[in-house]
């Protein structure tokens, strides 16, 4: 689609839907051909199950893109899989750096000390660019409440430079409705939430929070970076916190 059309179509969706609930916009979105081919991208982390509940609630054969960095903790790979098969989710795909990529860049898995961002383009935005060629849009668990740049976000964006739409079902929910939807369907929590991981990433660069600190505190502690990467327009860093 023309990237006017497709910004005059992102608008219209949002006057339309403003006022609706996040189960509608995601109903739309999985259901409506004119929203084109789209794909769920995961990280299977701390509130990550809420869009896969409604996904399969809705449409379980949507496209879930889980992106294994090879880095992650084994409490998320056994909760991505044990959560598959919960929700009888039919369309997984694990998303990994090609074996020559990493050989080249990161042949000891040290890139992460010396070059986090390099890590981060080798690890998930290039394999994530990959996996989503070929889709029209994806959606994403971005929440206005993260703050930063996400603080005006709206349910249907234009990702600049791709032709590309996101959905952001969750955009106007609280951290109290996150808790509610979980309790109310009695959806399992990442494991590691309990142990103070309320922002779960890789295993080198992910800590456990103390009380009184921001929720994203443990990611890449002691350095400038807070964005993995996923956002990235034009080569330059969107840092809109978690993605999903």
């Amino acid at each position: 689609m023309p990237q006017n059309d497709l910004t005059h179509r992102v608008r219209g969706l949002n006057d339309w839907y403003r006022l609706n609930s996040a189960t509608t916009v995601m109903t739309h979105a999985l259901t409506d051909p004119r929203a084109g081919q789209l794909a769920l991208v995961s990280s299977f982390g701390a509130e990550s199950v809420v869009l896969l509940h409604m996904l399969s609630v809705i449409r379980r054969d949507t496209p879930v893109i889980f992106l294994d960095t090879e880095l992650l903790f084994t409490e998320t790979l056994v909760y991505q899989h044990e959560l598959t098969e919960r929700l009888g989710l039919s369309d997984v795909r694990i998303i990994r750096a090609s074996t020559c990529d990493l050989a080249q860049q990161d042949p000891d898995k040290t890139l992460h000390q010396r070059d986090p961002d390099a890590c981060c383009a080798l690890r998930k935005s290039v394999p994530l660019a990959r996996a989503l060629t070929g889709f029209d849009g994806w959606i994403t668990g971005r929440k206005r409440y993260q703050g930063g740049a996400r603080s005006d976000l709206d349910f249907f964006e234009l990702e600049d430079g791709t032709g590309r739409m996101k959905v952001n079902p969750l955009a106007h929910w609280t951290p109290l409705d996150v808790q509610t939807y979980m309790e109310e369907n009695r959806l399992p929590r990442h494991p590691m939430v309990a142990q103070g991981y309320p922002s779960i990433g890789c295993m080198p660069c992910t800590s456990p929070v103390k009380t009184g600190e921001d929720p994203r505190a443990g990611r890449w502690r002691g350095k400038e970076k807070t964005e993995c990467g996923i956002h990235f327009v034009n080569g330059k860093m969107i840092r809109k916190g978690e993605n999903a």
